[in-house]
């Protein structure tokens, strides 16, 4: 099992966002900073907190409806200019300030095969799913700032890093120059 490390706000904000999508019986894991924290030890105390999530269309309204009576803000106007993106932005209301969630929908091959390979994680007694390293590390080769990229070279450098797994999803979503040694 994996730790992840956060301070006070978006410990809660993490505990917030995986009691939400439980409750609502949506299988999830952790993108993004949490999964970073939770493979490379990085503390996550900024940015914004992203959750990759499988869910059919009606069950975007029940996200929004449950999370704007469980400590979240949502903005309809939001939820309107991101509707062809697959995406539902929320606002964690914490004490010490907001932080953003974004629930990325998982309607696509790419987000569906991560999922069953999520790695499971905890803060404090909190225990939820992260990304396996190979599917961070396949996003963030797709980023375009530096550390990304140096995050995605900390990853395949880890002892249980597959490559060949790695590589053989690289070259299945067409980005073949993206392949790493074996």
């Amino acid at each position: 099992m994996k730790t992840v490390r956060a301070s006070t706000p978006y410990g809660r904000a993490i505990d917030a966002t995986a009691d939400l999508l439980s409750r609502l019986r949506l299988d999830f894991l952790f993108v993004g900073n949490v999964a970073r924290s939770g493979w490379l030890g990085s503390l996550v105390d900024s940015g914004s907190l992203d959750v990759l999530a499988l869910m059919a269309p009606p069950q975007k309204n029940q996200v929004c409806m449950m999370a704007s009576n469980r400590g979240f803000r949502v903005d309809r106007d939001e939820i309107e200019q991101t509707e062809e993106l697959d995406l539902i932005p929320l606002n964690f209301a914490d004490p010490e300030g907001e932080i953003r969630v974004h629930v990325l929908i998982g309607s696509n091959a790419l987000y569906g095969r991560m999922l069953p390979n999520g790695v499971d994680a905890e803060l404090g007694t909190r225990g939820f799913r992260i990304a396996a390293a190979e599917d961070l590390a396949l996003l963030l080769a797709v980023a375009d700032d530096a550390a990304s990229h140096h995050d995605r070279e900390m990853l395949i450098r880890l002892p249980e890093f597959d490559r060949p797994a790695y590589n053989r999803r690289l070259v299945s979503i067409g980005l073949p120059h993206l392949v790493i040694a074996e």
